[in-house]
């Protein structure tokens, strides 16, 4: 499989802390693009640069908070002065807090909003220009969203987070018609169970174990394997635009 098209790319990648964002980061880096890696956790950052500077690549730890207005507009600057303009941005950073709608936790539903939904859109407004700049001078450029089963599958006690990603997904197929004809690619990217920190955020036992129940059944994609799926579509030819995967455990129905 050839990932050519990686080399040379400048991306940034979301939730790179840990999970699919980590995974990601990781990947594009060692097929020779420089990634400047986002979320909260500065150490955590630390040590994904250190790893991909180990392994040859090159990375930037730029601590930021998607759901700030003023830390984004941070690392945008941060970012641009280390790297210059950016041709492929990753939003993999996300929240699951799922609860029963009538606890009423009004303070979850408004988390997972600002990070799942009004985050993407700061982190695409902070880089449309750079993402079709990239394009009008030929080269490859690339948006992708990293949304959920859940935009499409209900569970019980998750309608908050599932409603986050189908906005999630409406937002990237809506995107495709204002993008796509300044050659800019929108990818969509629906993972089922997979392993990421998204599971401990959870507070209640029952809904753990549910988690867990779900998992023995049906077996869960490593976060690595959603990278790959990621690296693929960004390194198709730049008028090939595979516009929406989701990719689950075979289990999964």
């Amino acid at each position: 499989m050839s990932y050519e098209n990686l080399a040379g790319r400048t991306a940034v990648v979301t939730g790179a802390a840990s999970g699919i964002g980590e995974a990601v980061a990781v990947l594009l880096a060692a097929r020779g693009a420089r990634v400047a890696v986002l979320a909260r956790r500065r150490d955590r950052l630390d040590a994904v640069v250190e790893k991909i500077r180990a392994d040859g690549g090159q990375a930037l730890a730029v601590a930021a908070d998607v759901t700030d207005d003023g830390s984004v507009d941070a690392a945008v600057e941060s970012v641009h002065a280390a790297y210059g303009a950016v041709d492929l941005v990753v939003n993999a950073a996300g929240v699951m807090l799922p609860n029963p709608v009538d606890d009423g936790r009004s303070d979850e539903w408004q988390r997972m909003i600002d990070t799942n939904v009004t985050g993407v859109l700061r982190m695409i407004r902070a880089f449309t220009a750079d993402l079709v700049g990239a394009a009008a001078e030929g080269r490859t450029a690339d948006l992708v969203n990293i949304s959920s089963i859940g935009a499409h599958i209900t569970f019980p006690n998750y309608a908050v987070y599932g409603a986050t990603k189908a906005a999630l997904t409406y937002l990237s197929q809506s995107l495709r018609g204002e993008f796509g004809p300044r050659d800019v690619r929108v990818t969509n990217i629906e993972p089922g169970l997979t392993q990421t920190e998204l599971a401990t955020h959870i507070d209640s036992d029952g809904l753990r174990e549910q988690i867990d129940g779900m998992i023995d059944a049906m077996g869960i994609l490593s976060s690595a394997e959603v990278a790959d799926v990621v690296a693929y579509v960004t390194s198709r030819p730049r008028h090939v635009n595979l516009r929406q995967i989701m990719v689950l455990p075979t289990r999964q129905a």
